[in-house]
């Protein structure tokens, strides 16, 4: 063959260089931090939700963060595993966060996911910051279910850490989207969990496996919905309305709580009230007359600072954070607006919860009370009221931060006890001038005592005569100058200087040791 045939290097044009490793990595992070396929991520926005990277980008200072296992199963074409484990500032203070990619096969867990996951855990915990779950997740993926499901190191580790944790690091979830079976115990475990209308649900079985076990045939939305699990179960604490007010009332949860159990919780600076009625106008004189306990909280605590919790489950009972005088409170109040502010079994267990958290995070609980008693009847009684009811006693009795319990109006019976009463040795009970403490109501009592004399009263105007002048003669007895006669109250303040009392209380109490019972396990009741 002549050599004129043999191809020159000119012929065949120079080779492409290699690509360093540096260029490599920049490829592969840029391909890792888009997720999964670009018909997925449409789909996420054309739904109304947010990427994982833009809510990462709401949350954290100047969208700075460091990131773990990003490029975790990127050769296998999922990229993190679908699980984004980010560190980074929210206002400042280190967290952990633990982001489901739901662009990467629906945001389901895989065997590195649940490595990742845990390991970011650890690091929370060992570091002392909070921790906040993002979740978007189909659950676990049965093809790898024999990789992660029944061996000591397995998709169950999550759940336990998440116990282990429980008191000592916040940990707050964010549910954008689905979290089925056993995923959903995550926001179950967490001290807060908000919920997005009409995008995120929680349910152990779907609606169809529910079909086909029990015949049901329901909804979705009807199953495990926000809507209901922040209105009827009570999983749900938060419904907002879309990802930025999730990624908002998470930063505002946050800035009431310490990094930690062993910080004191961050004070602000002071802000006024609102303006409005002053507490004076906004308490009747008349126990009969109802009034908003929410409007009361409004203008006693600092201005835009009022963040409820569980606002929409078992209304008759209202709790949340706010701050007075730039310190963090939390407030357990009874709502005369629903149900008379009564107990039921659903209120007991939601402040109970709420008394919890602000335990172990070294939050004061100021308690607002206006409180008939413990609802009655048989219904309450089949729901377990007596268990439930306990429960918020036990509480409020193993509670060790500063307590301070304001008498507003009533405050009858086993419902003055679970508000923290004075026998729960609260650090101070406050009295209003309105306030009405006793055994039970003066209508419950004259009718109790006076049952059978009233029945052989025949003349109507005769018995109504005698009910009333028996009812004067018991409101009188329980007049709030003869309780502090009796040193049961350690002052009674005027409504309008409340505010400036409790700051002051707040304050001198704040700066005791707060000391729990020596024991190994107390046994709450269920």
């Amino acid at each position: 063959m002549s050599t004129s045939t043999i191809p020159t290097a000119a012929d065949l044009g120079a080779a492409e260089p290699a690509k360093t490793v540096h260029e490599l990595l920049a490829e592969k992070t840029e391909q890792a931090r888009l997720g999964g396929p670009e018909k997925n991520r449409r789909k996420i926005i054309e739904s109304g939700k947010l990427l994982v990277r833009e809510r990462l980008a709401l949350l954290f200072d100047d969208n700075e963060y460091i990131e773990d296992g990003l490029l975790a199963r990127f050769e296998d074409g999922l990229p993190g595993d679908a699980v984004v484990i980010a560190f980074g500032r929210v206002d400042g203070r280190e967290v952990c966060v633990i982001a489901n990619d739901f662009s990467v096969k629906a945001g389901t867990w895989g065997n590195r996911t649940f490595e990742k996951i845990t390991a970011a855990q650890d690091k929370a915990v060992a570091a002392g910051i909070p921790l906040i779950y993002l979740f978007d997740s189909a659950g676990a993926r049965i093809d790898e279910q024999f990789e992660s499901f029944a061996g000591r190191h397995a998709w169950g580790n999550i759940f336990y850490n998440q116990v282990q944790i429980s008191g000592r690091v916040p940990q707050v979830c964010a549910l954008f989207g689905p979290s089925p079976a056993g995923s959903a115990y995550v926001p179950a475990l967490c001290d807060l969990t908000i919920m997005v209308r009409g995008h995120a649900t929680a349910y152990l079985g779907s609606p169809r496996l529910a079909e086909m076990v029990t015949g049901e045939k329901v909804t979705l939305e009807e199953m495990g919905g926000a809507e209901m699990h922040c209105t009827v179960s009570g999983l749900g604490d938060v419904l907002v309305e879309d990802d930025a007010e999730a990624i908002a009332a998470l930063r505002v949860w946050l800035s009431f709580l310490p990094s930690n159990w062993e910080q004191p919780a961050p004070i602000a600076p002071s802000v006024a009230p609102r303006e409005g009625r002053t507490l004076e106008e906004i308490v009747p004189l008349r126990e009969a007359e109802v009034f908003d306990m929410e409007e009361f909280v409004e203008s006693l605590v600092d201005e835009g600072t009022w963040f409820p919790y569980k606002e929409l489950f078992a209304p008759e009972m209202l709790t949340g954070f706010a701050r007075i005088g730039g310190r963090p409170v939390g407030l357990v109040g009874n709502q005369p607006k629903h149900m008379g502010g009564s107990i039921f079994p659903d209120s007991s267990d939601k402040a109970a919860r709420f008394i919890w958290i602000c335990n172990a995070y070294n939050i004061p609980i100021i308690f607002l009370v206006d409180i008939a008693g413990y609802m009655i009847g048989s219904a309450v009684e089949r729901q377990g009221i007596i268990r439930h009811g306990a429960k918020m006693i036990f509480a409020v009795s193993e509670c060790r931060v500063p307590r301070i319990t304001v008498l507003v109006r009533k405050a009858y019976g086993g419902g003055y006890l679970a508000m923290s009463g004075a026998p729960m040795n609260p650090d101070a009970v406050i009295a209003l001038p309105t306030a009405r403490p006793a055994l039970m109501g003066p209508d419950a009592a004259v009718n109790g005592i006076y049952y059978n004399q009233i029945h052989e009263i025949e003349d109507p105007e005769e018995r109504r005569a005698f009910i009333a002048e028996k009812h004067a003669e018991y409101a009188e007895g329980i007049d709030v100058f003869k309780i502090a006669n009796a040193n049961a109250v350690e002052a009674v303040v005027p409504a309008n200087d409340l505010r400036n009392d409790l700051s002051r209380r707040l304050d001198l109490y704040g700066r005791r040791k707060a000391v729990p019972v020596e024991r190994r396990q107390a046994v709450t009741p269920v």
